[in-house]
């Protein structure tokens, strides 16, 4: 089985027998799989959307547009993406210390955009693991759709 890592900002398509890896924060991670084409797909955004107008091509560092690119190639690939089982990850907390009422929490921002914008394209989410603090470690199987999270606390000093 190959494993590839999905780095900040980047969106992964593919087939069976493979799995694809990130580390997230803040970050959201969201997996998509159709069951019966066992094709799935990742994103590692790190924004729900850019702050200015959107370029020509899409760009996976915004949640908003790493959807659009995950739809559009999961389309073209013929997988109906109302079809498929959307997964929720990270969106954590990654300095509580320095969290106040006035700090933007970015992660929860992440994480409720993730869950708004699958809502308004009729993806059904059978599952998430989004907040708290620290990081987590995501492996996504593309054989069966199952996604492991593993969640490390943040370490003393960012506290």
């Amino acid at each position: 089985m190959k494993d590839v890592t999905v780095q900040p900002g980047e969106v992964f398509i593919a087939t069976a027998p493979q799995r694809a890896r990130t580390l997230l924060g803040s970050c959201v991670a969201v997996t998509l799989w159709h069951p019966l084409r066992r094709i799935g797909a990742m994103s590692h955004f790190l924004l729900p959307r850019r702050a200015t107008p959107r370029g020509a091509e899409l760009d996976g560092r915004y949640g908003d547009e790493a959807l659009d690119w995950m739809v559009r190639e999961l389309s073209r690939r013929g997988v109906v993406p109302r079809e498929c089982e959307a997964k929720l990850f990270g969106g954590g907390s990654m300095f509580p210390r320095h969290a106040g009422p006035m700090s933007a929490d970015i992660g929860r921002n992440n994480g409720e955009a993730a869950r708004l914008l699958l809502a308004e394209r009729g993806i059904a989410i059978v599952s998430e693991d989004l907040f708290g603090v620290g990081h987590r470690q995501i492996v996504f199987d593309l054989s069966d759709g199952s996604v492991w999270s593993r969640r490390a606390p943040v370490s003393k000093g960012a506290r």
